[in-house]
């Protein structure tokens, strides 16, 4: 919760750096000017502020319009691309530079709330971020003055990604939007459960993210590259394989997702067998409660992209697609790699445990026994103790 009596008079967004530490990203600088007249300079990232965002419109349902539409007040987020580039954080400021204004200007239950007064103060790495001698120092990129000026004057919607209908959808409940081959639609929010808050002049609705495509390109660069590491999750509702390339699973079972798709059929791994599963049956292990929005929590699972028929791309290149056989062929690779290694370092373990130092004789480095056997002079112990022997001269 916020400190009594302490709220934020005005955000203003600075402009964005670009960092190369752990690896390449982006953070956004605001300076956050207190109640007490105090400015606080603070770098956030993009996932960051729309966790905060999320997790502000659960905590005031009426005001985010998750009861009707028409009571909302609090803005609206564009959802995170899975990669950023330099042009979309570029992109972005003018819709934070609102976003923030629009915050700061809500009833004071919301803009002065214990979530948006700790999500703005200053953090430990704000005054020290994390980096490395030898890596490339962080770049700024700040706004022009002109530019901040102008994107504080604007009192029209927040800047949405436009994407285009790929075929024909009919909704199926209240919830969700018809979209038409061709409709331009504006994306609210990206849920990954391959539902996609759209609105379109007038309406709103949920629609598959399989039916819709970028206008500048195919999506899969949003999309992340598959993890053969492998993600931790708990199926909190059981499906049965409709296709060959999809998996069966019961309520319960552990598995991991090794390859998130923006269409909400990720590829996971039970064993040593791979297959697509819908998303939202899936749960984080160790997390109590699933998380997205409530409206999803009782659909159904969206239609995948391989099922549309009739679907029409405006783009030249068509959409690559990873086949279950090499998902399962990668997999295989990375555990069988992962037990050799751990095999090879059990080993080494084992040998460094099965030898003790013995007493040193003057002249000599230190000789090693095994554990429970009698100690032998060195000159009847050199065999098969000589690298040891060796490796403890100092």
């Amino acid at each position: 919760m916020g400190d009594l009596g302490s709220y934020i008079r005005h955000i203003e967004l600075l402009g964005y750096e670009k960092r190369f530490f752990p690896s390449q990203h982006y953070v956004y600088m605001f300076l956050v000017k207190w109640q007490d007249l105090t400015e606080k300079v603070v770098y956030r990232k993009f996932t960051e502020i729309y966790e905060f965002h999320k997790a502000l419109k659960e905590m005031f349902p009426i005001e985010s319009g998750d009861i009707n539409v028409e009571n909302r007040i609090i803005p609206h987020m564009p959802a995170p691309r899975w990669f950023d580039s330099q042009r979309s954080t570029e992109n972005r400021q003018n819709t934070l530079t609102e976003y923030c204004s629009t915050l700061i200007n809500l009833p004071r239950k919301i803009s002065r709330c214990g979530h948006v007064l700790d999500f703005f103060k200053v953090r430990p790495d704000d005054l020290n971020p994390p980096t490395l001698s030898h890596i490339k120092k962080p770049e700024a990129f700040l706004m022009p003055q002109d530019s901040r000026k102008i994107a504080a004057d604007i009192t029209g919607p927040i800047i949405l990604q436009t994407y285009r209908a790929l075929a024909d959808y009919e909704k199926n409940s209240k919830t969700e939007m018809s979209v038409k081959t061709d409709d331009l639609v504006d994306v609210v929010e990206k849920s990954e459960s391959g539902w996609w808050f759209c609105q379109q002049k007038n309406k709103r609705g949920w629609v598959p993210a399989a039916y819709l495509e970028p206008m500048d390109g195919p999506d899969e660069t949003e999309e992340q590259e598959p993890n053969y590491a492998g993600e931790l999750y708990v199926v909190r509702k059981g499906y049965t394989a409709a296709q060959d390339d999809e998996i069966t699973l019961k309520e319960g079972e552990t598995i991991e997702v090794i390859h998130k798709l923006l269409d909400g059929w990720w590829v996971v791994r039970k064993d040593e067998i791979t297959g697509y599963y819908p998303s939202m049956y899936l749960q984080k292990a160790g997390e109590e409660n699933p998380t997205g929005n409530v409206q999803l929590r009782n659909k159904s699972a969206p239609p995948r992209r391989s099922s549309i028929r009739n679907s029409k791309s405006i783009h030249n290149q068509s959409r690559k697609q990873i086949s279950q056989e090499t998902y399962r062929r990668n997999s295989m690779k990375y555990v069988q790699n992962l037990r050799k290694l751990k095999s090879n370092l059990l080993g080494k373990a084992s040998t460094i445990s099965k030898f003790q130092p013995c007493r040193r004789l003057p002249g000599r480095g230190s000789f090693f026994q095994e554990k429970g056997a009698s100690w032998l002079p060195p000159e009847l112990s050199l065999v098969g103790h000589l690298s040891q022997g060796d490796a403890g001269r100092g």
